[in-house]
């Protein structure tokens, strides 16, 4: 992994729940701690929950600053999933208690920032510490959420799938019908809708 320090403070950037159907996007900005490493690091989607849940206190608790972010259900239907994202990470960004002269993004699209560089890496979570760091965090924070979601919204199987459109979870939709967390401008939810 790439440990960037050429500027005074480098933040990482990532995002969890673009492809799901329902539930809020969430975004997370990390400025790790150069003299306190922090082992383990990687994209989130290849480390197990337990170890995913380990790292997240540790970087909470180590980082120089973190903070996440979200674009809720509305957001991602009026100004599409890749825009509400963009929002999500400027969010994040705008949050953190540390100003960071560099923002590294997760993907290949930039939010606009104003007073730092901004940079996109392709596969950023894999080659870039602070963005693998922020992905942790925003998958644990979303993974949070849906299992939140779930006990409000039963029945759809939010706490297993987390909002991805599984079987189980499109079987639900057409007995249950849509929840008002679901994102009416994904296909199959608009079929149901417009059946």
């Amino acid at each position: 992994m790439l440990d960037v320090i050429n500027y005074s403070f480098t933040a990482g950037v990532d995002e969890a729940g673009r492809g799901p159907l329902a539930g809020p996007v969430v975004a997370a900005a990390v400025i790790l701690d150069p003299c306190s490493p922090i082992d383990g690091i990687t994209d989130s989607k290849a480390l197990s929950e337990r170890m995913r849940g380990k790292l997240d206190q540790e970087i909470r608790a180590r980082a120089l600053a973190w903070a996440i972010a979200r674009a809720d259900v509305e957001e991602i239907d009026s100004l599409n999933i890749l825009q509400a994202s963009l929002l999500a990470m400027k969010r994040a960004v705008m949050a953190l208690s540390l100003k960071p002269g560099l923002v590294l993004i997760d993907g290949n699209h930039c939010p606009l920032l104003d007073g730092c560089r901004v940079e996109a890496i392709v596969k950023g979570d894999q080659k870039v510490t602070a963005i693998g760091a922020a992905s942790i965090l925003a998958k644990v924070a979303r993974d949070r959420e849906m299992m939140d979601l779930d006990a409000r919204y039963p029945g759809y199987g939010f706490a297993q799938h987390k909002g991805y459109p599984t079987k189980s979870h499109i079987s639900a939709l057409n007995t249950l019908g849509i929840s008002p967390v679901h994102r009416r401008s994904y296909a199959p939810v608009r079929n149901i809708l417009t059946q």
